[in-house]
């Protein structure tokens, strides 16, 4: 599977839904783990602003990754993050999209006051 490394160094990455462990399988409840590192996995939903515009979007995140603050709408820097094209049939359906996973998540620091 293709890993397309992202640059958000010119986005803008806002909290919209707080991190929540992300489920394997909805039937048995199973928590998805990372495996190769067997650490728990997170799922955060973010608004991503760039170039006069702005998508929604769902990272995976290990928990270890997800740093200390978070908060609706706060703005966040990603640390690694890559984005994986995917497509699957369910039900003689044909789906397909794009994961994104980053190694951590942390508060951005607010711009310091000039005066």
């Amino acid at each position: 599977m293709r890993v397309i490394p992202v640059d958000t160094s010119t986005a803008t990455l806002l909290v919209t839904k707080l991190p929540e462990v992300k489920v394997k399988d909805r039937q048995t409840g199973e928590v998805a783990v990372d495996p190769q590192t067997n650490q728990r996995l997170m799922v955060v939903e973010l608004v991503f602003i760039a170039q006069g515009g702005s998508d929604m979007i769902k990272v995976t995140v290990p928990e270890p990754g997800i740093g200390d603050g978070l908060a609706m709408g706060a703005p966040v820097i990603l640390s690694g993050l890559v984005a994986r094209p995917w497509e699957s049939e369910f039900a003689g359906r044909a789906r397909h999209g794009i994961a994104f996973r980053a190694d951590a998540l942390m508060v951005s620091a607010p711009a310091p006051v000039q005066g």
